[in-house]
C-alpha cells in the first residue's frame, strides 16, 4: 500500500532576481554539419537546434558569477546580502571544493558571510536546488539564497554520437530567492521529484569518479566523454511523464489552463512536442529557446525562465510550471506564482 502524499505546503518565497550568461561564440548547425559530414539541415530537423553557444575559455565559476551579478542587480541586492550559494549543475569545475565555493571567491563575496554547497540532479538540478532554497528561506534558516546553474557541455561531447553532439550548448543562469513581501502573491506551491533508476545507464559520464579514476590505467578516453542513448531516454520519459504530471496537478489543484507559462527543460524538439501533443498544454503556454540555445543541461530551465522574464513573456503574479527530466531517470516539476 502506497503511503499518502505529504500535505500541500505553500512556501511564501519569491524569485527576487534572475540573471544569465552566454559565451560569445555562436556555433551554427551549418558549421557542425560541415564538421561532422552531415547533410544540410539534418541537425535542425532531428533536434530543433539552429545554433548554440560554446565556451571560449571561461571557467564555470566565471560564467556563474556573471549570471549572479545580473540576478543580484535585478533584485536590487549585492553579494553582501547573500547568506547561501547553492550550485546546481551537472558538471562541477573540479571535484573539490564545490563550485559554490569557487563562485563565492570569483564574486569577491564576503568570506564567512555565506554558506556554499552544490546539489546535482543533472538536468533538473536547478529545480531541486530551488525547492531546497525555498524551504531554507521560508523556515528562516537563510534570508537570501542564490541558486545557480552553469554548464560547459561542449568540452566533453562525443563526436561519434552525432545526435547528442549537436544538441548541447553552454550557458549559466542564476536566481535570487527571498521571502515574499507583505501582500505579494509570489510563492512556491508544490515541488515533486521521482526517480526511476532503471534508466541510470541511458545517460552517463563514466569518467572522473572513483570507479573509473583518471589515474587508473584501465580508464579509457571514451569514459571521459558524455554518453547518451537518446531514443531510450525519450521512450522512458515519454512513458512516465504523463502519469507523473497527472498526479502532480491532482495534488496541486490547479487546472493546466490556469498557467501563464510552462518553462520546460529544453531537452529536444521531440521532448518539447510532447507537452502540447500529449500532456495537455497549449503551444502558447510553452516557453522555448531550444532553437537558439540548444540543450544547456541544468542551466536550461533557469536560462529559459530568465529570458522569458527579461522579454516580458512572464510577469509578477502569474502561475508558472517548471518541469523536466534528468539522468537517472528523474522527473521533476515545480509550481510557483512568480
Amino acid at each position: 500500500m502506497n503511503p499518502s502524499p505529504p500535505p500541500l505546503l505553500l512556501l511564501p518565497v519569491r524569485i527576487a532576481g534572475l540573471g544569465s550568461y552566454l559565451p560569445a561564440r555562436r556555433v551554427t548547425s551549418v558549421e557542425l554539419e560541415e564538421r561532422l559530414g552531415l547533410p544540410p539541415g539534418w541537425i535542425e530537423r532531428r533536434t530543433g537546434v539552429r545554433e548554440r553557444r560554446y565556451n571560449t575559455g571561461e571557467t564555470v565559476a566565471f560564467m556563474a558569477a556573471a549570471a549572479i551579478r545580473q540576478a543580484l542587480a535585478d533584485a536590487g541586492l549585492d553579494t553582501g546580502d547573500v547568506d547561501a550559494f547553492i550550485g546546481a549543475s551537472s558538471g562541477p569545475q573540479q571535484l573539490i571544493p564545490c563550485t559554490a565555493v569557487l563562485v563565492q571567491r570569483e564574486l569577491g563575496a564576503p568570506e564567512g558571510r555565506s554558506a556554499c554547497f552544490d546539489l546535482n540532479a543533472t538536468c533538473i538540478s536547478f529545480l531541486v536546488a530551488l525547492q531546497t532554497a525555498a524551504h531554507f528561506v521560508a523556515s528562516g534558516v537563510y534570508h537570501t539564497v542564490i541558486v545557480f546553474s552553469a554548464e560547459i557541455a561542449s568540452r566533453s561531447l562525443n563526436p561519434c554520437q552525432k545526435e547528442s553532439y549537436v544538441l548541447f550548448g553552454d550557458a549559466a543562469a542564476a536566481a535570487v530567492v527571498t521571502l515574499s513581501r507583505p501582500g505579494e502573491e509570489s510563492a512556491l506551491h508544490l515541488a515533486r521529484f521521482a526517480t526511476h533508476s532503471s534508466g541510470a545507464d541511458h545517460t552517463r559520464f563514466l569518467g572522473a569518479g572513483s570507479r573509473h579514476h583518471p589515474n587508473d590505467p584501465s580508464t579509457t578516453a571514451a569514459m571521459n566523454l558524455f554518453d547518451m542513448d537518446g531514443p531510450a531516454v525519450f521512450r522512458q520519459a515519454a512513458r512516465l511523464i504523463g502519469p507523473f504530471l497527472d498526479n502532480f496537478f491532482d495534488t496541486l489543484g490547479w487546472q493546466r489552463e490556469s498557467l501563464a507559462a510552462v518553462v520546460p527543460h529544453q531537452a529536444s524538439s521531440r521532448a518539447l512536442a510532447l507537452l502540447t501533443a500529449r500532456l495537455g498544454f497549449r503551444q502558447e503556454q510553452v516557453v522555448t529557446n531550444l532553437r537558439d540555445r540548444g540543450n544547456c543541461i541544468a542551466a536550461s530551465i533557469p536560462l529559459a525562465l530568465c529570458e522569458a522574464a527579461r522579454t516580458g513573456r512572464i510577469a509578477r503574479g502569474q502561475r508558472l510550471l517548471l518541469v523536466g527530466t534528468g539522468a537517472g531517470l528523474t522527473l521533476g516539476a515545480v509550481a510557483l506564482t512568480y
